[in-house]
């Protein structure tokens, strides 16, 4: 009898903390969704408000499915992250022909910029309430070409915000929206708050405050004519004591973390803004949590 009750015990203890893993991290390809959940959260966002004001859900590395541990960094295909909430893209590209191929180091993720650009609009077509940030990283030694090629590639489309002027929601609805950064000089300026190799990590506790250190100043420039960014994700590779971090182990364990972190702000009224916060692995409740930053 104490046996069976014991082993009811440690499945119920081990079910109850595999549930609480799944909603901050997530590593399972099939999105589910709950009934109630509200895909087009930015319809609640009201219309005066700039893009500098809000805090958004983002995919670091958001293409990257292929390539082994130390290359993959989501679980959901692009449709399904845009479904779960995410606002935000970070994508890499190499140009070759007319083409620009979206990659990972030298992985091919077996998309191109169009592909993209064409799920992202399909989203936008259903769900017109909302807009999809997209920062482009040139992988490719002609990087002044990638401009070329990504303005030939959106022509005059009225649903594209290729402008370095801040907009405000109501602008903007329905639409991509550019972010400009080094060499790719499309869109809204970018800052990030990340600092000089802040994507190695060798211990996960010190990758904590770092997250903590540039949200506070996430905060600080939050409201002016930047997008800015916090990456909280992280690797070991290249690191001697953190060799075995894969970006899905630190995800595993940041990302409780970064729940937590940022539920202590509800009470604060009105709640702060984080500018874009880019995650690998996320779960539908930690988006949530992030979503929810923008609401009082």
């Amino acid at each position: 009898m104490k046996s069976g009750l014991l082993f009811q015990f440690i499945l119920v203890s081990v079910i109850v903390f595999c549930h609480g893993n799944d909603q901050f991290f997530n590593d399972d390809a099939n999105l589910i969704l709950p009934g109630s959940y509200n895909i087009p959260w930015m319809a609640s966002v009201e219309d005066f408000r700039t893009l500098s004001l809000l805090t958004f859900p983002g995919a670091h590395d958001s293409m990257a499915l292929y390539g082994g541990p130390e290359a993959e960094h989501q679980a959901w295909s692009l449709k399904d992250q845009l479904r779960a909430g995410i606002r935000f893209l970070d994508l890499k590209v190499f140009g070759l022909g007319t083409t620009l191929y979206v990659m990972h180091g030298v992985m091919y993720q077996h998309s191109t910029l169009r592909d993209v650009i064409d799920t992202v609009q399909a989203f936008l077509s259903e769900f017109k309430t909302e807009a999809v940030l997209i920062r482009v990283q040139p992988e490719s030694f002609e990087k002044k070409t990638v401009n070329e090629m990504v303005q030939s590639l959106i022509g005059n489309d009225q649903n594209v915000w290729v402008n370095t002027a801040m907009p405000n929601m109501g602008q903007v609805r329905g639409k991509i929206v550019f972010l400009q950064k080094s060499t790719f000089t499309l869109g809204i300026p970018l800052i990030d708050t990340d600092g000089k190799h802040s994507n190695e990590v060798s211990d996960v506790k010190n990758k904590d405050k770092m997250i903590s250190k540039q949200l506070n100043q996430a905060t600080e420039a939050c409201g002016g004519d930047n997008a800015i960014l916090t990456d909280s994700t992280g690797t070991g590779f290249g690191t001697f004591w953190g060799m075995f971090l894969t970006p899905k182990r630190v995800a595993e364990k940041v990302n409780p973390w970064l729940n937590q972190y940022l539920r202590q702000f509800y009470p604060n009224q009105p709640r702060p803004c984080f500018g874009i916060i880019a995650m690998d692995f996320p779960g539908i409740d930690l988006i949530q949590t992030v979503i929810n930053l923008n609401y009082w």
